[in-house]
């Protein structure tokens, strides 16, 4: 028999019907669905620890959002902060693991149900979305569960001490038989951060996504870091990188004070150079940390190294450069013009910059132009591919062998080097990767109809829509070709998208639906969702954007889209209106303007 609970202050309150079968004697309340909702669970302050059980006194709506942050923090803690929260008579349900065994399935809180019983317990109804499994090892892994619901019960601490006090709080009855975090409770109390490592063929570094508890003391930071490099990358990342050399072990614990710290590996090899990568590697992975770094291979020392020289001069990027907007005007590429904002010429000849409909053009080594271009076929309903490489102007443009009924905005693979461009298109449902002669050659997938495809700034990951749903996947050079590699689909709350492009190195630009036509920010493993807009009013039929990154600053609009056939961009928000573009003739008067379409950021 459960014990008696005290009844605390409600929150929205909702009476279902008698229809719905529950006693007269119970009272259900919804704690409703959005931001409002997961507002209403937060304390007030910042912290690296979580709420403890008694945080939220009788609050039902609280103490469950709480109960769904107890998990956070160091791994070995996990299960003793959670049982904290359930009854005495019901922690034995709850089976402790340890170090690399704790995993938590961090959910996205829909809705929750709250129904008052005869008994004064109160029966919890949560409807969630399973977003991922974070490992100890920071990687946040696909879902394993299915369930789209917990139930469980809530019960007053009060009984236990004997004192009628609502600060008593409460208890959890019947709970869930796994590890539940909120994907509020994984913003607030894990900072979310990048390690490197090197392609496939060690030309540039790669990033891979990892959440560090708040609750992990600063100067265990680079201890973490190092164990998460000799631990290898994420698994979908695997085939478009290179991890440490096999048997790679931390000798002891990184140290460090006063600025200066020392990471002693076990590993194999004597290859200097590798170990100049490793050193790279490792100075990119601390972040922005600075001081210096003495890296010992079996005890060997190598010279100490200052990380932000080393950061200096081994950029990420090295090409990167300020970006420059274009557009396409009645069947050509135009600058649009920003005022303050760097816009350059066409870097195409008059003769090749006709019956275009899409773009990207890239700039490869020593200012090399790659240019990608949709165009039309024998007629408007028709198009090919059409690509042309070289210095600036353009004028020699190869063309697709086949016409397609649909063709997405290509997108270039861009390298750090010398080699041949190649890129990447979807033509009628099916990826294609392409040269600079605009040869076509399928990308085998066991995806459903591809619809678009975006490359991040490294030219190793590509985000993808495929079923109306989102990917991504690792890029691996495969001689003159490109494979890919397993997508991994990332769980979000939109619907039905439509556009995807790289924000920043970790973060997605997506185009869907949230009920209405809507553009997300959204991690690279879809755990993190910022809306960006909600009152796009169409659908997004074509996204862009400026990847940030650490070697350029982020321009006043980082992102464009196309809805409705109107083009707009962001920071601050405006619609690209006929006077931005740039090198037209004027209009005379009373003639109707076109609007510039498919805006694009040439780097």
């Amino acid at each position: 028999m459960r014990r008696p609970t005290l009844l605390g202050a409600l929150g929205v309150v909702v009476l279902l019907s008698a229809g719905c079968g529950i006693p007269a004697a119970s009272d259900v309340r919804v704690d409703g669905k959005g931001e409002a909702a997961t507002k209403a669970g937060r304390v007030d302050g910042p912290g690296s620890e979580p709420p403890t059980r008694t945080a939220s006194g009788s609050l039902n709506e609280v103490f469950v959002r709480n109960f769904l942050s107890a998990a956070a923090g160091e791994p070995d803690r996990a299960y003793e902060r959670v049982k904290a929260f359930i009854a005495p008579e019901d922690k034995p349900s709850l089976q402790d693991k340890k170090g690399s065994e704790v995993a938590l399935n961090v959910v996205r809180l829909r809705e929750a149900v709250y129904t008052l019983n005869s008994d004064s317990t109160t029966t919890v109804k949560i409807t969630v979305q399973q977003i991922g499994v974070l490992r100890a090892n920071g990687i946040l892994a696909p879902p394993v569960a299915t369930e789209t619901q917990y139930e469980f019960g809530l019960r007053s601490a009060a009984f236990d001490s004997g004192v009628n006090d609502e600060r008593a709080g409460l208890y959890v009855l019947d709970p869930p038989n796994v590890l539940l975090l909120s994907d509020e409770a994984l913003k607030r109390y894990y900072q979310d951060e990048s390690i490197y490592f090197w392609s496939s063929d060690r030309t540039r570094l790669v990033p891979d996504q990892r959440y560090r508890p708040l609750a992990v003391p600063d100067e265990r930071r680079v201890n973490e870091v190092v164990k998460w490099l000799v631990g290898g990358p994420s698994d979908w990342l695997r085939p478009g990188v290179v991890g440490l050399p096999d048997g790679t072990e931390l000798i002891n614990n990184a140290t460090g004070a006063n600025g200066r710290w020392e990471v002693n590996l076990d590993m194999s090899g004597d290859d200097q150079n590798g170990i100049d990568q490793l050193i790279t590697q490792l100075a990119w992975s601390l972040g922005d940390r600075p001081g210096e770094l003495e890296l010992k291979v079996r005890n060997n020392s190598q010279p100490v190294q200052d990380l932000d020289e080393r950061r200096t001069f081994k950029p990420l990027y090295p090409n990167a450069v300020s970006p420059q907007r274009f557009g396409v005007y009645e069947g050509a590429i135009h600058p649009l013009d920003f005022g303050s904002e760097l816009s350059g010429a066409v870097p195409l000849a008059p003769e090749a910059n006709r019956t275009i409909v899409s773009a990207d053009l890239a700039l490869a080594k020593e200012q090399r132009v790659l240019a990608a271009m949709v165009v039309t076929g024998s007629s408007k309903s028709r198009y090919r591919l059409a690509v042309g490489t070289g210095t600036e102007p353009i004028s020699v443009i190869s063309r697709s062998s086949t016409e397609y009924s649909s063709i997405s905005r290509p997108v270039w693979l861009r390298t750090v080097d010398s080699r041949p461009g190649r890129g990447l298109v979807v033509a009628d449902g099916q990826l294609y990767r392409f040269d600079e002669a605009a040869r076509m050659y399928p990308v085998p997938l066991n995806l459903p109809e591809v619809t678009a495809v975006a490359a991040a700034l490294d030219g190793q990951r590509v985000a993808l829509i495929a079923g109306g749903r989102l990917y991504v996947a690792a890029v691996n050079p495969d001689g003159g070709g490109v494979s890919i590699g397993p997508p991994r689909q990332l769980v979000t709350s939109l619907t039905g998208l439509t556009a995807v492009d790289w924000g920043r190195e970790d973060r997605l630009v997506v185009a869907g639906s949230a009920g209405q036509p809507a553009i997300y920010e959204i991690s690279v493993d879809g755990a993190l969702e910022t809306p960006l807009r909600t009152d796009v009013g169409a659908k997004v039929n074509h996204l862009t954007a400026y990847p940030t990154n650490r070697n350029v600053r982020v321009p006043s609009g980082a992102y464009m889209f196309e809805a409705n056939g109107v083009a707009y961009r962001s920071s601050p928000f405006e619609r690209i209106e006929h006077d931005r573009v740039r090198d037209i003739p004027p209009t005379p008067a009373g003639v109707r303007v076109s609007n510039p379409s498919a805006p694009f950021f040439l780097y």
